[in-house]
């Protein structure tokens, strides 16, 4: 736990085709912290578009960034046009050579791998893309939240608000993550059990992989030449 005295800086990286609760899920935990400032910065700063067409301002283009003291990376389709942009990969490099906390969401965890930070880590991202994680040298873990070191990992999209709970805990103690939990009035009960593939009925899950299947194909090619860049010697076969 950080001293509480010590103020932080919360800066959220935003990206067209970002999914907005990857985003938003998060916000609601993080922005809540005690003594801290919480920011979210795009490539520029001008307005982005989630992938449901969701208009989003950052407050600051990321070099106007200060160097942050917990750096989320939120996923969605949008994270495969950033893998391969050396401007935002190098500044996620720099920000996480200094950050306390490095959190990321869904498929943001792949664009931590494509910036190289994912290496002998242990990692998890969304059910689709989580055969992809050794590509980037990560170690797998098939957990809805994975922490490594100082480092949190939330699955697909909705964990993003457990991880962000949990990591509240890492930052500030279990009673501080309780209290936001307890206003966020959180807790799920959702209607259908139906949210892991391997709960879900098998022909939505047939219906799901066949809708993704065309993301994903796309996500592994980047992947590939990702591995071949930074030396990862990784084959899913093919």
């Amino acid at each position: 736990m950080i001293d509480p005295d010590r103020h932080l800086n919360i800066g959220s990286l935003i990206f067209d085709g970002i999914d907005q609760i990857d985003l938003t899920g998060p916000f609601e935990v993080l922005a809540r912290i005690p003594n801290s400032t919480y920011r979210l910065y795009g490539k520029t700063g001008g307005m982005i578009r989630d992938l449901k067409g969701l208009r989003i301002t950052p407050d600051a283009a990321i070099a106007e960034a200060p160097q942050l003291d917990v750096l989320h990376i939120p996923g969605g389709f949008g994270q495969e046009a950033l893998m391969e942009d050396e401007e935002v990969l190098s500044w996620i490099r720099a920000q996480a050579a200094g950050v306390h906390s490095l959190f990321s969401v869904c498929t943001g965890a792949l664009v931590c791998g494509a910036a190289g930070l994912l290496k002998g880590r242990r990692a998890t991202t969304h059910w689709a893309s989580f055969h992809l994680l050794p590509f980037f040298g990560a170690i797998p873990v098939d957990q809805r939240v994975v922490v490594d070191g100082d480092w949190v990992f939330a699955a697909g999209v909705t964990a993003g608000i457990d991880g962000a709970l949990r990591l509240v805990a890492e930052l500030r103690g279990d009673a501080a993550a309780q209290a936001i939990q307890l206003y966020m009035a959180y807790a799920p009960e959702p209607p259908f059990n139906a949210g892991l593939p391997e709960t879900a009925p098998p022909e939505i899950l047939a219906e799901l992989q066949a809708l993704v299947a065309p993301v994903t194909a796309q996500r592994e090619a980047t992947a590939r030449r990702v591995a071949e860049r930074l030396g990862v010697t990784h084959d899913l076969g093919g």
